[in-house]
């Protein structure tokens, strides 16, 4: 079973990202800032990264950048999720190494295809 690790400050979306990723069968691991998701990349080798851009410690553009730079993490995919829905700040989101943008509110359907197309 696919590990996904989903990273958000916000509970209830938290809850909103990882319930029907769980319901669908991954093994779902959560942080909620930028600095615990980094630990937990690193040791648990998640399969696929669900990535608040709005964080504490290190947004999702910093933390995105980061982890493509380094060896052990430049092959997990990441998918940056935000309110921030314009064209700039999707573009600003692949442009630091995202392989996919999804904005808030997103429906259940689309969360699952972006995971799987990308796992």
């Amino acid at each position: 079973m696919p590990k996904v690790l989903v990273v958000d400050d916000s509970w209830t979306d938290l809850t909103l990202i990882a319930t029907p990723l769980r319901e669908s069968g991954y093994d779902v691991i959560t942080a909620v800032d930028g600095d615990e998701a980094l630990e937990k990349i690193l040791h648990e080798r998640p399969q696929c990264v669900l990535l608040d851009v709005i964080l504490p410690k290190q947004n999702g553009f910093q933390l995105c950048r980061r982890l493509k730079q380094m060896e052990q993490s430049r092959d997990i995919p990441i998918i940056l999720i935000s309110g921030k829905n314009t064209p700039l700040d999707k573009r600003w989101g692949l442009q630091q190494g995202a392989d996919m943008y999804i904005t808030k509110p997103f429906s259940k359907d689309e969360l699952l295809a972006s995971v799987r197309s990308l796992i």
